[in-house]
C-alpha cells in the first residue's frame, strides 16, 4: 500500500483532478484511465456531488493526494464528515455492486486496495473525525463487504483501527494535559511585598540565559502545535446561526477546537507573564534588567524561527502597565527592542514579518540541521488569514457550485502549517523552566496596573484615582 504523503508535499503545479465539462456530472463508474491529475487542468469549481464523486476511487482511478487532503479539509464547510463518509460508502457500494452476492472477486481486488488507501489517509490526517462511533461503524461496514475477496483487507482494517485508537488516545491525553492555572492577583502581589528577596521566585532566578529560555518556549509552542488538527482551522469558523439560510449550518457537526483555543490561551498567558515579570521588581534597576532580558529572549526566538513567542513577548512589553514605566525604560538598553518591533510591525499587513516568515520557511526547506527547520508562525495572524479564506470558501458561486480554487488556497495554507508543526523540538527539556512557564502566577490587567503604580507612582489624577481604587479592591487598603 502507498504511504500517506506529508501535507507539505501534497501540492504541486499539476492539476487537482480529472477534467470537468461545464455543468456535466461524471459517469457512475468515475473517471476512466488516462485522466491522471498531472495531465488534466485543475478544477476551478463544481457541484458538491461532483466533487464527492471525484473523491471516490474505482477499479482504475484513485484521486491525487492533494485532492484528498483539500476536499476532506474544506468540504466540512458544506457537509459534516460522517455524512461525507456515508456518501462515499454509498457510492462505493453502488459502483462496485457490493450488495450483490457473489462479489466479482477480480474487480474487488482492483478496487479494495484503493478504498483502503483512501480510508487510511482520512484516518491518519483527520483522526478526530473518527471520534464519532458512526464514522468507525461506516468504515468497518465497507471493509467487511469486500473482506470475503481477500482476508488481507481485514488485517489492514485492524491496523488502521489500531493506529487510529493510538492517535485518539494521544489526543485525549493532550486535552487532559493542558495546564490551567487560576491564581489570586493579591496572593502574588502580597507575597512579593512581604517575602524576603531570596525567597521570591521570578523568571531570571529560574533561568538567566535568554537562549535557553527561548529554547524552552519553543518546546511549549511545538507541543501545542502538535495537538492541533487541520480540521480545527475550518471548524472554528463554521456558520453557527441556524436561521441564516444563505450559508451552511452544521449544528450536528462536532466542532472540536480545544487545541486551537488552548494555543491562543498560551499566547495570552505568555504576554501577561512577561508583563508580570517586568512590573514586579521593586527596584527600577532590576525592572530594567528584566526588560533587557526579555528583549534578548525575543531576539533568540526570532533567530530560532519562533515568531509566536516573539510576538507574545513584544505584546507583553507593549501592554500599558509596562509601557507607562518611563523611568524604567529610560534605564534599559532598548535599541534591539525597536529592531524587533520593526520586524513585527503591522504596517502593510505585517509586510516585514511575512518577509521574515518566508525566509524562515525557505531556510527550513533547505536545512540539514533540525535546529534550522523550525518555523512557528505568529498564530493570531495565521488564524486571521485562514478566517478570510474560510469566508470565501463557504460562499457558493451564483450557479450553486463550490469554489474549489478557494479550497486549494485554504489547503495550501493549512498544509504548510501542518508540515511545520510536525517538527520535533531539537532542544533538551529543562523541567524546572517549563514548570515555571506553565504554572507561575500571573496578574490580570487590574493586577498589572496596581503593580505598575506600586513600582512607579501615578502621574495624573486619573491614575491616582485608579491606583486608590485598585489598592482598595485588591489589597483591601485605603
Amino acid at each position: 500500500m502507498p504511504q500517506t504523503a506529508c501535507p507539505s508535499t501534497m501540492f504541486a503545479p499539476s492539476g487537482m483532478g480529472p477534467p470537468l465539462a461545464s455543468g456535466e456530472e461524471p459517469p457512475q463508474e468515475g473517471p476512466g484511465p488516462g485522466t491522471g491529475f498531472s495531465e488534466s487542468p485543475p478544477i476551478s469549481s463544481a457541484s458538491l456531488d461532483t466533487l464527492i464523486q471525484h473523491l471516490v476511487p474505482t477499479t482504475d482511478y484513485y484521486p491525487e493526494k492533494a485532492y484528498v487532503f483539500t476536499f476532506l479539509l474544506s468540504s466540512r464547510l458544506f457537509i459534516p464528515p460522517h455524512e461525507l463518509l456515508a456518501r462515499v460508502c454509498q457510492l462505493c457500494i453502488q459502483q462496485q455492486h457490493l450488495e450483490q452476492m457473489p462479489l466479482d472477486a477480480a474487480k474487488v481486488k482492483k478496487f479494495g486496495p484503493k478504498i483502503l488507501q483512501l480510508l487510511t489517509e482520512w484516518a491518519e490526517t483527520f483522526p478526530s473525525d473518527f471520534r464519532e462511533e458512526k464514522m468507525v461503524a461506516q468504515l468497518k461496514d465497507l471493509v467487511h463487504r469486500i473482506a470475503p475477496c481477500d482476508e488481507a483487507y481485514r488485517k489492514k482494517l485492524n491496523q488502521v483501527l489500531q493506529n487510529l485508537n493510538a492517535k485518539l488516545a494521544a489526543m485525549a491525553q493532550g486535552d487532559e494535559g493542558i495546564v490551567k492555572v487560576t491564581t489570586s492577583v493579591s496572593d502574588k502581589l502580597v507575597a512579593f511585598k512581604t517575602k524576603p528577596a531570596p525567597l521570591q521566585k521570578d523568571m531570571i532566578s529560574i533561568c538567566n540565559d535568554p537562549f535557553t529560555l527561548a529554547q524552552q518556549l519553543t518546546h511549549i509552542e511545538l507541543e501545542h502545535l502538535r495537538h492541533i488538527g487541520p480540521e480545527e482551522f475550518v471548524q472554528a469558523f463554521v456558520q453557527k446561526d441556524p436561521l441564516d439560510t444563505t450559508k451552511p449550518c452544521f449544528s450536528e457537526q462536532s466542532k472540536s477546537t480545544t487545541n486551537l483555543e488552548a494555543y491562543v490561551r498560551w499566547f495570552n498567558r505568555l504576554c501577561y507573564l512577561v508583563a508580570t515579570e517586568i512590573c514586579m521588581p521593586a527596584k527600577k534597576k532590576q525592572r530594567a534588567l528584566v526588560i533587557e532580558f526579555f528583549i534578548d529572549v525575543a531576539r533568540e526566538c526570532f533567530n530560532i524561527g519562533n515568531f509566536n513567542s516573539l510576538m507574545a513577548i513584544i505584546s507583553g512589553m507593549n501592554m500599558s502597565p509596562v509601557s507607562r514605566l518611563k523611568k524604567t525604560w529610560a534605564k534599559a538598553k532598548t535599541a534591539k527592542f525597536f529592531i524587533l518591533e520593526h520586524q513585527m510591525d503591522p504596517t502593510g499587513n505585517f509586510y516585514n514579518y511575512r518577509t521574515a516568515l518566508r525566509g524562515a520557511a525557505h531556510r527550513s526547506h533547505t536545512a540539514h540541521s533540525n535546529r534550522e527547520k523550525i518555523v512557528i508562525p505568529f498564530f493570531s495572524l495565521l488564524i486571521k488569514d485562514i478566517y478570510f479564506l474560510n469566508e470565501s470558501c463557504s460562499n457558493r458561486l451564483p450557479n450553486g457550485h463550490v469554489n474549489f480554487e478557494k479550497f486549494v488556497e485554504l489547503a495550501r495554507q493549512v498544509g504548510e502549517f501542518m508540515a511545520w508543526k510536525q517538527m520535533e523540538c531539537p532542544y533538551e527539556e529543562e523541567r524546572s523552566i517549563l514548570h515555571y512557564l506553565h504554572t507561575a502566577p500571573i496578574f490580570n490587567e487590574d493586577g498589572l496596573y496596581l503593580a505598575s503604580y506600586e513600582s512607579e507612582s501615578p502621574e495624573n489624577q486619573v491614575e491616582k484615582d485608579r491606583w486608590k481604587a485598585l489598592r482598595s479592591s485588591i489589597l483591601g487598603k485605603t
